[in-house]
């Protein structure tokens, strides 16, 4: 009888420990404000439907912001960035998990007024004859590098600069335009997209403006390496980038 006794619990001690749930865990993801909207509403939650034990908690700021946090020590699993020069910054001074880096995304930049285009803007050079334009600033915001330098290859930058208000991210431009406090602005066309109180005029012409590239990548001080791995490897599937393309997108 002890034999079976002890024989039972030995079986069910194979069981519990066969069964045992994965570890949980949480990372910390740190996105370009232009990516918020697709994270939180789809890709977050599908993810933690596959993955029960992982938790994503995400920050969104401007990429230049974000990038200053992680060289200061901030606790970061996976950064996603609006342009690979923030990406590649850090990749160079080492914070980033080698061979971790995904070119996963292709935006497009493209020119906004209020809805109703009262002033009746029409190209980028119309920028330079209304009262006030926003743009994110260029010293931190992806999305403001990237006009600074449409606007520079346009002929244009000097004179839009001088009445430029300028956003600490993409969304805080995308809000000013929509709530017409400022009469034009330059933002990424996914965000244009999400707010029914602009209208795109135009995209920006191709060659007059660098690639917008969206890179994924893993710091290399994340303890949650495996669970951070996960997630990328997420982000390149199939339902990932349906979710993506429904959000404007083009996965590069």
């Amino acid at each position: 009888m002890k034999k079976i006794i002890i024989f039972a619990l030995v079986t069910m001690l194979i069981g519990v420990t066969g069964c045992s749930k994965p570890k949980e865990e949480t990372i910390m993801l740190a996105a370009a404000a232009s990516l918020k909207n697709c994270m939180e509403n789809d890709l977050i939650p599908m993810f933690r439907q596959k993955n029960s034990n992982i938790t994503i908690n995400a920050t969104y700021d401007s990429s230049g912001k974000l990038q200053t946090q992680i060289e200061e020590g901030a606790d970061v699993d996976v950064f996603m960035s609006a342009a690979e020069k923030q990406m590649n910054a850090l990749n160079e001074k080492g914070l980033i998990a080698e061979n971790s880096v995904v070119p996963l995304l292709e935006n497009e930049l493209v020119l906004i007024v209020p809805k109703g285009n009262e002033k009746g803007i029409k190209d980028f050079s119309d920028m330079t004859n209304v009262e006030v334009v926003a743009v994110g600033d260029p010293e931190s915001v992806p999305a403001g590098q990237y006009a600074k330098e449409l606007l520079g290859n346009l002929g244009l930058w000097d004179n839009v600069s001088k009445k430029a208000s300028l956003g600490t991210n993409v969304t805080e431009v995308l809000n000013w335009v929509a709530a017409g406090s400022a009469d034009a602005g330059i933002v990424y066309a996914t965000d244009a997209s999400s707010n029914d109180n602009v209208e795109v005029v135009l995209s920006a012409p191709e060659g007059k403006v660098s690639k917008v590239i969206y890179p994924v990548g893993i710091i290399k001080a994340s303890t949650k390496m495996e669970s951070a791995k996960a997630f990328v490897e997420f982000l390149q599937s199939d339902e990932a980038k349906t979710v993506f393309e429904k959000y404007g997108f083009k996965v590069n």
